[in-house]
This record gives structure tokens, sequence and C-alpha cells, in this order.
């Protein structure tokens, strides 16, 4: 008995779903120790995520047929992500041209000077898709008086929307949404992930910061629409680089990458609505 118990213990290994959960957890469980660390943990987060966000879409530009370059992707993307706090002093206009003048000029003398263009452009592309958004996060984070409550519920919104547009689309979902990009999501789906954004914002915005219910639903709208274009822009990279996951970093989970690109664009646009009607103070 004791031996067959003994066999059955050495042979027994976590399920797929397991190993997916316990990963969630102790990410999840970093991400808000880190957060509420202070603005030195949130630095640290978006260090951590930004540069392995960065990391995997180099891997995926040489897939997608121009590789990025390194020395331009990783320094750029950093430097947009702190461009509005730690780096608020250096000039984003000089930076850009540099990058222009340097980044082409470079090509002039490296190999493989008739990629030189596309790949100087996935480059910037990179940057700008991983750098920018941690950026607008950093803006809604250090912003007075409510800046973790517009941070946390903008990403709250967004697990949400995802969590809904599953739960509908894989029980009731009829309707194709963009199958030639993710054959799986339906229009169910998308519409049930937009709605669950909204109550999110409705809850956090309305009910905890204080802003009037219409602007929690109009920013609800925003973070879930942008939410299933981010979504969609990954499942398309990854369509073209002709691979399931970003990378293989998450057990179960996949890459970095996979985990957030919904949330990548609703910080923007939660940022620039917020600002248009002076909703942080």
């Amino acid at each position: 008995m004791t031996t067959r118990n003994a066999s059955l213990t050495g042979s027994w290994k976590p399920s797929p779903l397991m190993i997916r959960i316990l990963s969630a957890f102790v990410i999840l469980g970093a991400v808000i120790g880190l957060v509420f660390a202070g603005l030195y943990g949130v630095y640290a987060l978006v260090l951590i995520l930004g540069g392995l966000g960065l990391w995997e879409f180099n891997g995926l530009s040489d897939r997608m047929g121009s590789r990025a370059p390194a020395w331009l992707l990783f320094p750029l993307g950093l430097f947009f992500a702190f461009s509005g706090t730690l780096l608020k002093g250096v000039d984003v206009t000089l930076v850009l041209a540099l990058a222009l003048v340097g980044g082409l000029g470079a090509f002039l003398f490296l190999p493989g000077q008739r990629q030189g263009l596309s790949r100087w452009a996935m480059g910037m592309a990179g940057a700008l898709y991983i750098g920018m958004p941690f950026n607008f996060y950093l803006l809604l984070y250090t912003s007075k008086p409510h800046g973790l409550e517009w941070t946390l519920f903008t990403i709250f919104a967004v697990v949400v929307s995802d969590a809904a547009a599953l739960l509908v689309g894989s029980r009731i979902g009829r309707h194709p949404f963009f199958s030639n990009i993710s054959p799986n999501k339906t229009l169910e789906g998308a519409i049930a992930g937009v709605v669950g954004a909204v109550i999110v914002m409705l809850i956090g915005v309305s009910a905890v910061i204080g802003a009037s219910p219409v602007h929690a639903i109009a920013l609800g709208l925003l973070v879930g629409i942008s939410a299933e274009v981010g979504d969609l822009v990954e499942s398309q990279m990854k369509r073209l680089a002709d691979v399931k996951d970003s990378s293989h970093l998450i057990p179960g989970h996949g890459g970095v990458l996979d985990r957030i690109d919904s949330i990548l664009f609703p910080p923007i646009l939660v940022y620039l609505y917020v600002t248009v009607f002076h909703l942080l103070s």
C-alpha cells in the first residue's frame, strides 16, 4: 500500500489548469505588492513588465519579417515609459529627432541595409506600442488625489471585460468577431466585455471617486472597446509571426504580452478623457 502511494505521488503532475491558476496568483500577488509598495514599486513593475514586453516584441518582430534593432527598441521603449514622470525633463522632440537621424543613419553602415527602413520602423513601433501605455499608467498613478484609484479601476475594468467576454462568448457566442484574426472571438463576447467594463467603471468612477455616472459610462465604453482593440492587435501580430503565444515565460499563460495586451490601450484613452474633462482633481 505504501509502495503504491509513493508511486502515485512520484507520477503526479499538476494539470494545465492548476498551473495556469497558480501562475496567475503568483503574478497577481507580485503586482499588488509592488503597486502598494509605493511609487518606486510601481517604477520597478513598469521596468519588469516593460522590459519583458519589449523582449517579446523583439522576438515577434523577427518572425514578422523585420527584426526590431535592440539598440533602438529597448532604450526608446523605456524612455517612452518614463517620459511623463522620471524623464519628463528630457525633451521628447529631441529624442524622436535623434531616433530618426541616428536610427536611419546607422543602417547606412550596419549589415542588412536592404531591410534598414523596415527594421527602424519596427523598432519605433514596438517602443511606442509598449512604452507609451506604461507612461499613461504612471501619469494616472501619480495624479492627485485619486491616482491609485484611477489606475486600479482601469485595470479592474479590463480584467472584468476579458472575463465577461470569455464567459459569454464561450457559452452563448454565435456570431464571429474578427474571425480572420482571432477565430474564437464572438460578437456576443465582445459586447459582454464592454458591458462588464462599464459596470466596473460605474462602481469605481461614480461610487468611489465621485464622478458623474455619465462620465463613468463613457469611460467604461472607452475601456471596453480599447481593451478589445488591444487584444486583437496582439493577436494579429502573433498571426503574422505564425506563433500561438508571444513567449513561454509564464507557465500556462504564454508570454507577458499575452497577459497585458488588453490593458495597453485603455490608460491612454482614460487619461486623455479625464484630462479633457478635468476629472483628476
